[in-house]
């Protein structure tokens, strides 16, 4: 689905203010759009609780051994994606929410933390205190909703987007058959206009006369 989700984003970037102003009536303000809601408003409160979640994480209290070693490595990089990667990724996502080559990356690393979390909280059934494994289970629970509503959120900007596109070939090629289908403008002739400019200059200029010859004067005798 990411695939498919990331080839429409290709192919469809730049259409939606040009499709929105084809499908605007003429003379018709175009209805308010209500605002995306950002990928912070969808996932931030789980983020929240999931960072306090393994922030309050006691360790010394699990049973040592490999599993505590590589649940202590993986809340480190939960911690690490929490606070460095993951901001400037919704940060870029939020100013453009309904831009799917936005928003996929932070689809991709919230699928990569959910998967870091399972590992985390799969060992804390095994090495944790009940306490702990619960707040744990919470926090996974929480961020699984929110990645659930955010997947939906970005199949409706997707289905939106090509509904856009669709739209838009449609109108283009509507246009494409009225335009072939009318008629031709029959051509129009100009009248060679140098043949009337000589005959009218030969009709206008004065007729030359022949010389009249000399009479020889009689002689007197």
């Amino acid at each position: 689905m990411r695939a498919a989700l990331m080839a429409l984003a290709l192919t469809t970037v730049g259409f939606p203010c040009f499709v929105s102003a084809l499908q605007s009536p003429a003379g018709n303000a175009p209805a308010p759009v209500a605002a995306a809601a950002t990928p912070s408003d969808l996932l931030q409160p789980s983020l929240n609780e999931l960072q306090q979640t393994v922030a309050a994480l006691k360790l010394d209290r699990w049973k040592k051994g490999t599993v505590r070693d590589e649940a202590s490595s993986n809340v480190n990089a939960i911690q690490r994606d929490l606070q460095h990667t993951l901001p400037p990724l919704m940060s870029t996502a939020d100013a453009s929410p309904s831009t799917i080559s936005k928003v996929l990356p932070v689809s991709r690393n919230i699928d990569a933390l959910y998967d870091v979390l399972v590992h985390v909280f799969e060992a804390a059934r095994v090495s944790a205190p009940g306490d702990q494994v619960s707040q744990l289970q919470q926090a996974m629970g929480s961020l699984e909703k929110a990645r659930v509503a955010f997947g939906n959120r970005m199949q409706d900007a997707a289905t939106d987007e090509e509904k856009q596109l669709v739209d838009l070939r449609t109108q283009v090629q509507k246009q494409t058959e009225r335009a072939a289908a009318a008629p031709a403008p029959a051509p129009t002739c100009v009248a060679p206009t140098t043949a009337r400019k000589r005959k009218a200059k030969a009709a206008t200029s004065p007729a030359k006369t022949a010389p009249t010859p000399a009479t020889a004067s009689p002689k007197k005798p």
